[in-house]
């Protein structure tokens, strides 16, 4: 797959070249579909540019990261048609993704499941105290992944404020009383201490307390290398290039996330909607 994007040169005239991007044609194919389908629902009147096409912008806005300008001017359409397209189908997918209930259920057929959160950077905002995290020292939102023995992306939760502990996040998003209903046995990092249920975190030292007994040290390298399996699906999720870093509104960022992680599903062949 490819599409042409803009350069500007000093004298403001434009270059195009033909960029890559890294999906199966399986993906563009299952996306085209469900925007033919969603068309067809709407009897949509004569479109800019047919399923195929409106699926390759899409995809190379996502996985690769390019800005509307470029895509209007690769595409050769209006930056707001670009714009309605991306938003139209962002929209699309994320409908299909699943609710933590489902995700659970799917996680119980799994030996284990790791849990981890990662911060998504934004752009700063007027109201910036809830989406800094001092952690990470930057303004993003908090996504809990969930991946399977093989660290592959099993769900991704909605996207809440940057400040927001993991512990809390994993709370507020539904997902360890979920997992812990459906009896998954998880492994997480010292962050989610306390979470109780089938959450399985390290022996922590406190600061009164002697060192880690040498079994209690055997178990902190075995869970460290259990979970460590985990960052593949962070790193799967990153390589959505969007990601660097969202320039849309933070309200946004959950459609966003898990119209990736339906895709990420297609291109990996593991979604069955």
């Amino acid at each position: 797959m490819s599409t042409k994007i803009n350069r500007w040169t000093r004298d403001s005239e434009l270059l195009f070249y033909r960029a890559a991007i890294p999906l199966s044609n399986c993906t563009l194919t299952r996306l085209a579909g469900l925007i033919r389908e969603r068309r067809a629902e709407r009897c949509s009147r004569w479109r800019r540019l047919d399923p195929a096409r409106q699926a390759l912008l899409v995809l190379a806005h996502l996985r690769n990261g390019d800005t509307y300008t470029r895509l209007a001017a690769g595409f050769g359409i209006g930056t707001a048609t670009a714009w309605r397209y991306v938003r139209e189908s962002i929209d699309l997918l994320a409908a299909l993704a699943e609710d933590v209930q489902a995700a659970a259920a799917r996680a119980a057929r799994l030996a284990y499941a790791i849990l981890d959160g990662t911060l998504v950077p934004i752009d700063r905002l007027a109201d910036e105290r809830p989406y800094y995290s001092g952690k990470h020292q930057r303004h993003g939102v908090n996504v809990q992944i969930l991946a399977d023995p093989l660290g592959r992306l099993v769900w991704a939760s909605p996207a809440l404020p940057g400040a927001t502990h993991d512990l809390t996040a994993a709370r507020t998003t539904g997902l360890i009383d979920a997992l812990t209903s459906a009896g998954v046995t998880t492994f997480a990092d010292r962050g989610y201490q306390g979470a109780g249920g089938t959450i399985r975190t390290p022996f922590k030292r406190h600061r009164y307390r002697s060192r880690l007994s040498r079994a209690q040290q055997d178990v902190n390298r075995s869970h460290s290398r259990i979970r460590a399996i985990g960052e593949r699906a962070v790193a799967t999720l990153k390589t959505w290039k969007v990601l660097a870093k969202l320039r849309c509104c933070p309200r946004r960022a959950t459609a966003v996330v898990h119209a990736i992680l339906v895709l990420q599903m297609m291109e990996e062949n593991r979604y069955s909607g």
